[in-house]
């Protein structure tokens, strides 16, 4: 379900469309759907879903500004539905966008597909960072270490981390019925970060665009099921 409301809200940016908007948009069909939208009130955070813009990483509240042409934004959306949690986000063009930035956006695409790829029961964590790190970097963007995937399922959060760039200290083997999240985030710049005061908006340091793309998955006796489709 997070997927097709995903999909939907995506029919909404466009030049001049606020963020607001499109969170009301979601939280409106969530309630609909007879499911909750899982960051709300999570930890404080006031929204039905997550809005970032341009050089935001990831966290971005929705607020009144409007979307621009040539601005690229992700959606990220969580929802609690049957006992379960399921996330899933991507990054859309708003109107004629430079070349550069359109070529972030797919290349964060083929990321979070190389990431997924690399899930394997028997095999370290740290290869789907691995994958997504070696993809990232053969076209010079680097991938944003403060933030990683998670494990998922009746808990938001439950404590498991995926991180996106290779550290073989994440030796964690995955096993079939494992459920995490696979969500790099790449950025055109530098991978260091910086939070707004609201204590949620995160930025890349040196102000350059970043992108992400988001699946939930489940580890299965030979790769990947992708439940957010």
């Amino acid at each position: 379900m997070a997927k097709r409301l995903l999909d939907e809200a995506a029919g909404l940016v466009d030049v001049g469309v606020t963020s607001e908007d499109i969170d009301a948009f979601i939280h409106r069909r969530c309630i609909e759907e007879g499911a909750y939208p899982s960051t709300l009130n999570y930890k404080g955070y006031p929204k039905s879903c997550c809005i970032s813009v341009n050089e935001v990483i990831c966290h971005g509240i929705p607020d009144s500004r409007a979307l621009c042409d040539g601005d690229i934004v992700n959606i990220d959306i969580t929802v609690f539905l049957d006992g379960v949690h399921g996330d899933v986000d991507a990054t859309y063009p708003v109107g004629v966008v430079h070349p550069d930035h359109l070529h972030l956006i797919e290349i964060t695409r083929e990321c979070c597909e190389k990431g997924i790829a690399a899930v394997s029961p028997g095999s370290p964590i740290s290869d789907i960072g691995r994958a997504i790190e070696a993809h990232a970097s053969r076209f010079g963007y680097s991938v944003v270490r403060a933030f990683s995937g998670h494990g998922i399922g009746e808990l938001f959060h439950n404590g498991l981390s995926i991180p996106h760039y290779y550290d073989p200290a994440y030796n964690t083997e995955m096993r079939p019925g494992m459920v995490f999240t696979v969500e790099p985030m790449i950025a055109a710049g530098t991978w260091r970060h910086r939070i707004w005061p609201d204590g949620w908006t995160a930025v890349t340091a040196d102000f350059s665009r970043t992108a992400q793309f988001e699946h939930t998955v489940v580890v299965t006796d030979d790769g990947a099921e992708v439940l957010t489709t």
